[in-house]
């Protein structure tokens, strides 16, 4: 006769498809792209496109940033793939962040006239332009040193 914790122990053992049989669920998360929209028939389009999806919960559609926002349990290359087959747009990741996270938001790579009111590009993350972004740290001691938030900033000038 077989013991129930031998069965537990055996039923543990098994890989987990054989237990279960389904898939392993995507897991829920909020999507942001940029895709270019002119008129309110892009925006129509874009919105149909992405709400018939598979694993779509939600879709915020900001024409006046060219932003898309897809909430659910969903890829961003099934996405991209589905707006340029669908709506025959070309979307890209969001590329742009607050500016108060960037360190220098106004270097040469993170500062762009295309993005939204208080945005700049998110240059942290793309290598080729992040040394120019980035600060050492002599360079931020003198930075600080003129600056309005120095309360010493009088005594050197």
């Amino acid at each position: 006769m077989i013991r129930l914790d031998d069965l537990i122990a055996e039923l543990c053992e098994l890989p987990a498809k054989v237990i279960i049989g389904k898939k392993k669920r995507k897991e829920f998360q909020e999507l942001a792209f940029l895709v270019r929209m002119d008129c309110e028939g892009c925006e129509r389009r874009v919105r149909k496109a992405l709400e018939d999806m598979k694993g779509v919960s939600s879709v915020e559609v900001d024409p006046k940033q060219n932003k898309v926002t897809v909430s659910g349990r969903v890829e961003a290359s099934e996405v991209v793939k589905r707006l340029r087959r669908r709506a025959g747009k070309k979307a890209e990741p969001w590329p742009f962040v607050p500016y108060e996270v960037v360190p220098h938001p106004y270097a040469p790579g993170a500062y762009d006239k295309k993005a939204p009111p208080g945005y700049v590009r998110n240059v942290l993350d793309d290598p080729d332009k992040a040394p120019l972004v980035r600060a050492s740290s002599m360079e931020e001691r003198y930075t600080t040193a003129f600056s309005d938030d120095n309360p010493n900033s009088c005594a050197v000038m």
